[in-house]
C-alpha cells in the first residue's frame, strides 16, 4: 500500500476485489503429489500485503514450494483468549478448455470474479487481507489478539499446511481458543423477509481409501474364474450404489428446527427428499450431511488387452458422520466382502460443536447489521477443512466466511466446479461483516 493510497483513505471494500483477482492469478493447483506449482508465490504475496501494514508475517515451507503464512495481530486486551482466522491458498486443478473465462485470469464479468479458488477459498483470503489491512491502516486494533493463517495443502488433507504447523509450531497458536474458516456464513434466501446464513458447526470425518483385490494372472483367451477385475468391479458397484441410512446428528436436528421455523412447517427427518426439495442450490450441501457416503473415484488394473492381471485397485472417497465411524467401517466391510483389502490413504476425524456462545452471537450481530433479514443457523459440512488440525489444539472451530448471494447462484456447484465465481457485491458484503464481527467478538 503506497502513501498515496493511505492518503486517499483506501478501504477494505475498495481493494478486496483486486486482492481476490491477484490471488486467483497465482496458480496454486494442488494435485496431491507435489507435482503442482505449490503455494510459495501466494505465501510471498500474502506476506508482502501483511508487512505493508506493519505486521511481521512468518513463512513456513514444509516441503519445497509448500508454504504457509502466519501472523499475529495484537489486540486491545491481550489477556483475553485469541481468535484464529484461517484460510488456505491452494486450489484444486482446473482445465481451462472447460471454462467460460480462464480459471487463472481473475476475470470480472457479469458482476462476479471468476476463477479457480473464487469460492474455495481465495475469496475469504482476500476478505481477511482487506479487513486486516484496513484496520491496521486506520489504527483500529481488534478487541483481542488475532492469529492469521494462510495455509498450504488443504485440498489434499492439510498434511503440508495446517497439520505441519500444528505438529511442529503449536506455539504460533498460543492462547487461541476459537477459530473461523471456510464454507460457512453464506446465505440462503427463504423469502423477502428472511435470509438464512449457514454457519458450519460440524464436518464429516474422512476415510480416503485404496481397495485391492488379488486374483490369478493369465492369458486373456482362457476361461478364468479368478479375475481380479471382475471381483473388484462387482464390489465397487455394490458400494457405489449403496444408500447409507439417514442419521439425525445434533447439528442436523438443530438445522431442521431452524429451517422448519423459517418455513413455518415441521420437517420430518424421515422425509428428507421433501425437505431437500425446498432448499434449492444448497440442497447438495445439506443432502450429503444426512448420511455416511462412499464414492468410488479411481480404478486401476491391467497393462495389456490379452493379459488377465493379477491385481485390481480402486480408490474411494469415504465420509462419515460424527459418532458413526464404527458403523461406517463395518458397513464398508460388509458391502465389499472378504476378497477386498481396504487400506486408508488418508483418514481424519469428524468434528461437531454446539451453536451457542459469544462468538455465535457476534456472527449474528454482524450479519444483522448488514442484512436486517439475516438469521444465522448451524449446518454440517459434508467435507473437511483445516479445522480438523486446529481442533487438536483445543480450538473451537466454525465455518464463517460471510457472503450474501443471489438466490439463483448455484453456490454448492461452485466448489471444485467449472466456472467457479463469486459475486463482487458478496465480497464487499463479506468485508463489512467480518469487520463488524471482529469488533463484536
Amino acid at each position: 500500500m503506497s502513501e498515496s493510497d493511505t492518503t486517499r483513505g483506501v478501504t477494505g471494500e475498495d481493494e478486496v476485489v483486486d486482492l481476490c483477482r491477484e490471488l486467483i492469478r497465482i496458480d496454486t493447483s494442488n494435485y496431491g503429489d507435489h507435482s503442482g506449482p505449490g503455494e510459495r508465490k501466494a505465501a510471498e504475496y500474502v506476506a508482502e500485503k501483511l508487512a505493508e501494514v506493519g505486521l511481521e508475517p512468518q513463512i513456513f515451507e514444509s516441503h519445497k514450494g509448500r508454504a504457509s503464512v502466519v501472523a499475529r495481530v495484537e489486540g486491545e486486551d491481550r489477556s483475553r483468549p485469541g481468535l484464529l482466522i484461517h484460510g488456505h491458498t491452494d486450489v484444486v486443478p482446473a482445465n481451462a478448455q472447460d471454462w467460460t473465462h480462464h480459471p487463472f485470469s481473475g476475470e470480472v464479468a457479469d458482476g462476479c470474479v471468476w476463477g479457480r479458488g473464487a469460492v474455495d477459498m481465495k475469496d475469504m483470503d482476500a476478505m481477511t487481507l482487506a479487513v486486516v489491512r484496513d484496520r491496521l491502516r486506520s489504527g483500529r486494533k481488534p478487541p483481542r489478539d488475532i492469529v492469521l493463517a494462510f495455509l498450504a495443502d488443504e485440498e489434499a488433507g492439510g498434511t503440508w499446511g495446517a497439520r505441519h504447523l500444528v505438529d511442529n509450531h503449536p506455539d504460533l497458536f498460543e492462547g487461541v481458543t476459537e477459530a473461523i474458516g471456510e464454507v460457512g456464513g453464506f446465505s440462503f434466501t427463504v423469502n423477502e423477509k428472511l435470509r438464512l446464513y449457514l454457519v458450519e458447526t460440524a464436518q464429516k470425518g474422512m476415510h480416503w481409501m485404496k481397495l485391492t483385490v488379488d486374483g490369478t494372472a493369465g492369458h486373456g483367451s482362457m476361461i478364468h474364474r479368478d479375475n481380479a477385475i471382475t471381483e473388484l468391479s462387482e464390489a465397487v458397484g455394490r458400494l457405489g450404489r449403496h444408500k447409507f441410512p439417514v442419521r439425525v446428528t445434533k447439528t442436523l436436528r438443530h438445522f431442521l428446527d431452524e429451517l422448519g421455523d423459517a418455513l413455518g412447517t415441521e420437517l420430518d427427518p424421515e422425509d428428507m427428499d421433501g425437505t431437500l426439495a425446498k432448499l434449492g442450490g444448497i440442497a447438495k450441501l445439506i443432502g450429503a450431511s444426512l448420511q455416511n457416503t462412499a464414492n468410488p473415484t479411481q480404478l486401476g488394473a491391467g497393462y495389456k488387452v490379452n493379459v488377465i492381471p493379477g491385481q485390481a485397485t480402486a480408490h474411494v472417497d469415504g465420509r462419515y458422520l460424527p459418532g458413526y465411524e464404527e458403523e461406517f467401517l463395518a458397513d464398508l466391510d460388509r458391502i465389499l466382502g472378504p476378497r477386498v483389502k481396504r487400506e486408508d490413504v488418508h483418514a481424519d476425524k469428524a468434528l461437531e460443536t454446539t451453536f451457542d456462545g459469544a462468538l455465535v452471537d457476534a456472527m449474528q450481530t454482524a450479519l444483522s447489521a448488514e442484512d436486517p433479514i439475516a438469521r444465522a443457523v448451524p449446518y454440517m459440512l459434508s467435507a473437511g477443512t483445516d479445522a480438523k488440525s486446529f481442533d487438536d489444539l483445543g480450538i473451537r472451530c466454525f465455518g464463517f466466511a460471510p457472503l450474501k448471494l443471489p438466490p439463483e447462484l448455484d453456490f454448492a456447484g461452485m466448489f471444485h466446479g467449472v466456472d467457479e465465481r463469486v459475486p463482487v457485491d458478496g465480497l464487499k458484503f463479506g468485508v463489512r461483516v467480518l469487520d463488524r464481527f471482529i469488533d463484536a467478538s
